[in-house]
C-alpha cells in the first residue's frame, strides 16, 4: 500500500542520512574548491580538519535539513518507481530494460520536487564551514605579512531558516529551486542507471520470482547499483553543487547556468575535476540506498500499519 511505501522510504532516509553525512559533507567540501584555493587533500583530510576547527558535531552541519526531508524524497522516489513499474506491465508480464529505464526516469522526475530545495539549504549549510576556514587562513597570512591585528569577530553562521526566509525575500519560490535543471540533470539518469540495475541485481537473489530476495541480497544490490549510478553521474552532481553555492572563496569562479559552468571547470580545472568526490558520493549511497532496499523489502511499514488496528483495540 501506498501509505506502507511511504513510512519505508521514510525510514530508509532517516537511518541511511544519520549513517553516511559526515562523507556527504566531505563530497560538498571537496566538489566545491577550486584550484589555488583547496582547503583539503582527501575524504580523511576533510573529516579530521572540519573536527579540528568546528568540533564532532560540526560533520553534521545540514543535518537537521536532510532529516527533516530526506522522509518524503526518498518515499517519493520509491513509490513512484513502483507506481510506473506496475502501470508499465501488462497482464503481470516482466517488464523490459527500456521500461524499467522509463519508471527509473518517472521516479527521478518526480522526487526533485524535494530534492532541489533539501540539497540547496544543505549545501550552504555544509560549504560554510569551509568559506569559514579559508576566512581564517588568509586572515592569519594577512597578520603575519603586516603588523599583529586584533581579533577578528566570531562569524555568526546561518541557519536553514535564516537562508530559506532571505531566499523566499528576495527571488520567491525560484530561490528555493536554483540549480532544477541540474538536479533533473543528475536524478533522472540517476534513477534510469539506478533501478533497473537494482531490480536485476536483486533477481540473480531469488530462487522463486514469487519470494522475495534474502535481506543481504537486497542490501548488497543496493549498494551496488547505488555506487555505480553514482559515480556515473557523479560529473552532474559536480555541476549541480556549484551551480546551488550561493557564497564562494576568494577568487573561485561563479557561473550562470550548466553550459558555462561545465565550460569553466573544463578549461581551468580539468576534467578529471568532474569526478571530484566520487569516491565520497559512492560510500554516500551505497550504503544508504542498501539500508533503502532492505528497509523496503522486509516491510517494515507493512508491520507498523498492521500493528496500528491492534494498539487502538
Amino acid at each position: 500500500s501506498l501509505p506502507a511505501k511511504l513510512i519505508n522510504g521514510g525510514i530508509a532516509g532517516l537511518i541511511g542520512v544519520t549513517c553516511v553525512f559526515p562523507i556527504d559533507l566531505a563530497k560538498t567540501r571537496l566538489q566545491n574548491q577550486q584550484n589555488g584555493q583547496r582547503m583539503y587533500t582527501s575524504l580523511s583530510d576533510c573529516l579530521v580538519k572540519t573536527i579540528r576547527s568546528e568540533g564532532y558535531f560540526g560533520m553534521y552541519r545540514g543535518a537537521a535539513v536532510n532529516l527533516t526531508l530526506v522522509t518524503p524524497e526518498k518515499a517519493i522516489k520509491l513509490a513512484a518507481n513502483d507506481f510506473f513499474r506496475h502501470h508499465l506491465s501488462k497482464d503481470g508480464k516482466k517488464l523490459t530494460l527500456l521500461k524499467e529505464m522509463l519508471a527509473g526516469c518517472g521516479a527521478g522526475t518526480c522526487q526533485v520536487i524535494v530534492t532541489t530545495p533539501m540539497e540547496m539549504l544543505k549545501i550552504q549549510l555544509q560549504d560554510a564551514g569551509r568559506l569559514a576556514a579559508q576566512k581564517k587562513l588568509m586572515a592569519a597570512q594577512a597578520q603575519i605579512s603586516s603588523s599583529p591585528a586584533a581579533e577578528p569577530a566570531v562569524e555568526r553562521r546561518p541557519t536553514a531558516t535564516q537562508i530559506t526566509r532571505e531566499l523566499l525575500r528576495s527571488k520567491g519560490i525560484a530561490g528555493l529551486y536554483k540549480g532544477l535543471g541540474a538536479t533533473l540533470l543528475r536524478d533522472v539518469p540517476f534513477s534510469i542507471v539506478y533501478f533497473p540495475l537494482f531490480a536485476n541485481l536483486n533477481k540473480l537473489g531469488q530462487k522463486d520470482p514469487n519470494v522475495k530476495a534474502p535481506f543481504y541480497v537486497s542490501f548488497l544490490s543496493g549498494c551496488v547499483a547505488g555506487s555505480t549510478a553514482a559515480v556515473a553521474v557523479n560529473p552532474c552532481d559536480v555541476i549541480k553543487t556549484r551551480l546551488q553555492s550561493l557564497q564562494r572563496g576568494v577568487n573561485e569562479d561563479t557561473y550562470s547556468g550548466i553550459l558555462d559552468c561545465t565550460k569553466k571547470i573544463w578549461q581551468r580545472e580539468g576534467p578529471t575535476a568532474f569526478f571530484k568526490g566520487a569516491y565520497c558520493r559512492a560510500l554516500v549511497i551505497a550504503p544508504l540506498f542498501g539500508i533503502a532496499q532492505v528497509v523496503y523489502f522486509v516491510g517494515i511499514g507493512e508491520f507498523l500499519l498492521d500493528m496500528l488496528p491492534k494498539h487502538r483495540a
